[in-house]
């Protein structure tokens, strides 16, 4: 089997990569006060969310266990996801 032939389903990208109606896990968060503000609105590593709609400059308005939080596209931007 040539190296080109190998292929890896699972792609880990960027949550601002995400479009509307995909399910994902939330691979990895930033460090420091992202990830303690990202806590309290339950999301972490491991933690499946849908991606409601993606509004014009970037931001992405996700749900979580019934709730909807919109995250700005900086933040999108640093989050690492799997899709499902």
């Amino acid at each position: 089997m040539f190296r080109g032939e190998i292929k890896n389903k699972s792609k880990n990208i960027f949550l601002s990569s995400a479009n509307p109606k995909d399910l994902v896990v939330i691979k990895s968060i930033p460090k420091g006060n992202y990830k303690s503000q990202l806590l309290r609105f339950g999301i972490f590593e491991g933690q499946v969310v849908e991606i409601l709609s993606k509004l014009p400059g970037g931001t992405l308005v996700i749900r979580i266990n019934r709730q909807e939080i919109a995250l700005g596209a900086n933040l999108t931007k640093k989050i690492l996801i799997e899709k499902l």
